[in-house]
């Protein structure tokens, strides 16, 4: 395997899901304008009501779920050697130190978190710490170190607020669907290709989330996948993480108590991970866990 157009095959996959994302907003917000009359209307608050959400996410994104993960700085004398690896690998890198943070957590896992690399944040529970030889450690920080340089955790918040935007407009357009048709659509004015467009809207509207969520997953697989190869590339031993990933898969404790299915896709593996199956499988936040394994080892 090339590493290098491994990142290159998972960055390009994730932008052309971004921009599905988009579409489908845009439709949304047509759909949405045209029940009022008029479709502009609709893409243009769709518009501005997607840029609100992606602002507030923005800034204050990262500090509620720190919050939600009960997570505590790491203290200096306790976590001297965690704090020592992550400025290491910083520099290796080649971007700002973030803060460092722990959660009380028995399991293995790890998450970072922020808006760039100059605000930005990584967390390590108590059972990477006690569980994770030197090695196997770095490799899990070279991980979420690569999600903070590739712009992954700027790029999921995106995605999560656009999957937020698109179940409210969704909400909006079918309540409205069933109590507006009677005093819009009555008067005839759009005929039988405005009945189509506004059943085609409401079908849309039913599926778009699931398409959302399906496609929000699959793009923090991809970047899954993207931060194990530049993990591995900045580290220089892929093995260190493959290690780790080992001892995640192996470990009795598979749960992260804090985590949620809205914070589960930043996690070093899925935190809530207990539900199988094929058809779960789409809607999983991270790639097989063997399979990542597998490329980690032929690199």
């Amino acid at each position: 395997m090339n590493i290098y157009s491994e990142i290159s095959s998972n960055k390009r996959n994730s932008y052309i899901l971004l921009f599905v994302f988009i579409i489908i907003i845009i439709i949304l917000g047509y759909v949405f304008g045209l029940i009022f009359g008029n479709s502009y209307f609709g893409i243009i608050f769709a518009f501005i009501f997607s840029i609100m959400m992606i602002l507030i996410g923005y800034y204050s994104g990262d500090k509620l779920i720190l919050s939600m993960s009960k997570a505590r700085e790491a203290d200096k004398k306790e976590h001297a050697f965690l704090i020592n690896t992550v400025e290491g690998l910083s520099i290796a890198a080649g971007i700002p130190m973030p803060k460092v943070y722990v959660m009380e957590e028995d399991s293995i896992n790890a998450f970072a978190t922020g808006r760039d690399p100059k605000h930005a944040s990584i967390t390590l529970t108590t059972g990477a710490l006690k569980k994770l030889k030197r090695i196997e450690l770095e490799g899990v920080i070279a991980h979420e170190m690569s999600h903070i340089k590739n712009f992954d955790i700027r790029l999921m918040m995106l995605v999560s607020i656009l999957v937020g935007v698109i179940i409210l407009l969704s909400d909006f357009i079918i309540r409205n669907f069933l109590w507006a048709p009677r005093q819009r659509h009555s008067r005839g004015s759009g005929g039988i290709f405005y009945l189509i467009i506004i059943v085609a809207g409401l079908l849309l509207a039913i599926l778009s989330p699931i398409i959302a969520q399906a496609i929000r997953f699959s793009i923090s697989r991809k970047r899954e996948f993207l931060a194990d190869s530049s993990g591995a590339l900045l580290t220089r031993y892929p093995k260190g993480l493959a290690d780790a990933l080992k001892k995640i898969r192996d470990d009795k404790d598979k749960l992260v108590d804090s985590a949620n299915k809205a914070t589960a896709h930043l996690y070093l593996e899925n935190p809530l991970r207990k539900i199988g199956g094929k058809i779960n499988s789409l809607f999983n936040t991270h790639p097989d866990i063997n399979e990542r394994i597998k490329k980690l080892e032929s690199i």
